[in-house]
């Protein structure tokens, strides 16, 4: 029952359409690349070439332009999370985790 509201409670975050570049990391595989779809308080929705396991454990870091921000230099957004919905769309892969940790740091 806690699972199924933490769910419901992510979706109800209000997601901003917004594709950036970001790098992930599943286990002990290398990085690999991928775009952001729209991101939320708790969660991000990308696409990839690559399934991933529902349930397992990622790091990823999306990186937030400059121009964008109004900052000097690019702010990376460094993330521990977990992938909670894998799906095809076309001929690539839409991903969903949410972020259970996060930290920014200037490139």
């Amino acid at each position: 029952m806690t699972r199924m509201r933490e769910t419901e409670d992510l979706r109800s975050a209000a997601r901003f359409p917004i594709t950036l570049p970001v790098e992930v990391r599943a286990e002990e595989a290398a990085k690999l690349q991928a775009e952001t779809k729209d991101i939320s308080a708790g969660g991000v929705l990308f696409y990839m070439d690559k399934a991933m396991e529902v349930g397992s454990p990622i790091e990823f870091n999306i990186s937030l332009p400059a121009a964008v921000l109004g900052t000097p230099k690019d702010v990376n957004v460094l993330c521990v999370g977990r992938v909670v919905r894998c799906s095809d769309e076309g001929d690539r892969r839409a991903v969903a985790a949410v972020i259970d940790e996060y930290r920014f740091e200037r490139a």
